[in-house]
This record gives C-alpha cells, sequence and structure tokens, in this order.
C-alpha cells in the first residue's frame, strides 16, 4: 500500500487508514514507513513478512483487537529465529475492553493515527 525503507507496519482492516495516516506523519518527521495490509492471518504471508523485515529493519503490528493470538503474534511468529529486527505489537492489551464511539474507543486503546506514529517512533 505504502513503500518506506525505515519500518514496515502490518496492519489489517479498520486500522489500515489509521496506519497511512500514521505513516504521513511519520513523514514530516523524516521517517518513511510501508504499510501492507494483510488480507489473510492464517495463512500468514511469510515471504511477505520476511522480505519487509529485512528490508526495514523494523517491524510493528497494529490491528483493533487484542495483541494476544492475532497478526501481532502471527507475525512474530514468521520472524523467530529467521529475522533479528526491532518489533512491536500495537492493539488492545489484554484487559476488558470498553465500548462507546468507534474514535473514542481506538483513542482509549492508543489506536489513532498520531498515537500509532508517537508508539512507531518510540519503537524505532
Amino acid at each position: 500500500m505504502r513503500q518506506g525503507s525505515d519500518v514496515a507496519v502490518f496492519t489489517c482492516g479498520l486500522m489500515v487508514s489509521e496506519c497511512l495516516e500514521a505513516a504521513k506523519l511519520l513523514e514530516s518527521d523524516g521517517i518513511h514507513a510501508s504499510i501492507i495490509n494483510v488480507h489473510t492471518i492464517k495463512p500468514i504471508d511469510a515471504q511477505c513478512v520476511t522480505k519487509y523485515a529485512k528490508q526495514c529493519g523494523a517491524v510493528v503490528t497494529v490491528e483493533e483487537h487484542s495483541v494476544i493470538g492475532g497478526l501481532g503474534d502471527a507475525v512474530a511468529d514468521v520472524l523467530m529465529g529467521k529475522v533479528s529486527c526491532k518489533f512491536q505489537k500495537l492493539g488492545v492489551n489484554d484487559q476488558f475492553g470498553q465500548s462507546g464511539k468507534a474514535e473514542d474507543v481506538l483513542r482509549e486503546y492508543g489506536l489513532t493515527a498520531d498515537q500509532i506514529a508517537a508508539n512507531i517512533k518510540a519503537a524505532l
């Protein structure tokens, strides 16, 4: 979806648009992010994950649900023992969920474009 050289951001669903906006914010700070829309988590495209991890040296996953057992874990499983890189999972931590307007819930869990950009910068 978007090519960059500093960090590979694997995301899916609703988070794709937030990550594309985050990439624009990062660009203004000189950070070039690849945004990869993962259309299937199982089976995951291991070749794609490995390729971008090697190219960028840093991987972040962003998902709008639990970080346990989702996209982040699938990407981590691919990378484990194969590619040495910085790695960060963004999503809902293991806790009871909240409800409300979509934008409020995303903000609560740190999943708005500005929060994603800030977390990516911190991970690098």
